[in-house]
């Protein structure tokens, strides 16, 4: 199997309860809840992506024949000591594309493996760290990990369910608007209000964007 990948870069994890971490970032190109393509957005099942993941073109993209060669340009990117190796698997849909001889080949590499997922396909638990982040208007299939981060506000999100889903943390994160400030401090007052409403959850902040990362 071939990997198609948008982009792979080093950074901080900006978001959840890893935040500040060093990682490298693999975000694999496409999706199922929507093309990436503005004219197909407002029909699309997910509405307020933020996220570019439309072919191969972003810095270190590519597509890669193997999961070793995924794995290998991975920890080249990391650049540093091999026991603190930490790698977030995003998209897009990164279910899409992961298998086990990618898990495989990045525990090779000594890497923790994250990944981001809409929770739509199932996630292997072979993978260390999940994160989901479920989407109002889709079946969420995997209603258990290690994060759940429910992005606010969401029309018809029944995060009262969501509460007894089998998850270790629950995180509210603000609703970026995409150039519309208003409404994105719009969203994060709500979302304080709700977090002192239910302590259950915690806010979670995109931080990388608060410090200029990528």
């Amino acid at each position: 199997m071939s990997y198609a990948v948008k982009e792979r870069f080093l950074t901080l994890q900006g978001e959840g309860v890893h935040a500040g971490r060093r990682a490298v970032f693999v975000r694999f190109a496409g999706c199922n809840l929507w093309s990436g393509l503005e004219r197909d957005r407002a029909t699309a099942i997910c509405q307020f992506c933020d996220t570019d993941f439309v072919g191969l073109d972003g810095e270190g993209g590519g597509r890669f024949d193997t999961a070793e060669n995924l794995a290998k340009a991975a920890a080249e990117t990391w650049d540093g000591d091999r026991e603190s190796r930490f790698v977030v698997l995003t998209g897009g849909e990164p279910m899409l594309q992961i298998d086990q001889d990618l898990i495989d080949a990045l525990h090779a590499e000594g890497f923790f493996i994250a990944i981001e997922s809409n929770g739509t396909l199932a996630v292997p638990r072979a993978i260390d760290w999940i994160c989901i982040s479920p989407k109002a208007q889709s079946d969420t299939v995997q209603r258990s990990g290690d994060e759940l981060k429910l992005v606010w506000p969401q029309t018809d999100s029944n995060w009262q369910a969501m509460e007894d889903w089998d998850f270790a943390n629950l995180l509210l994160q603000p609703m970026d608007a995409r150039g519309d400030e208003a409404a994105s401090q719009a969203n994060l007052e709500q979302a304080i209000e709700f977090v002192q409403a239910h302590p259950k959850w915690r806010l979670s902040l995109q931080t990388h964007k608060i410090l200029g990362l990528a």
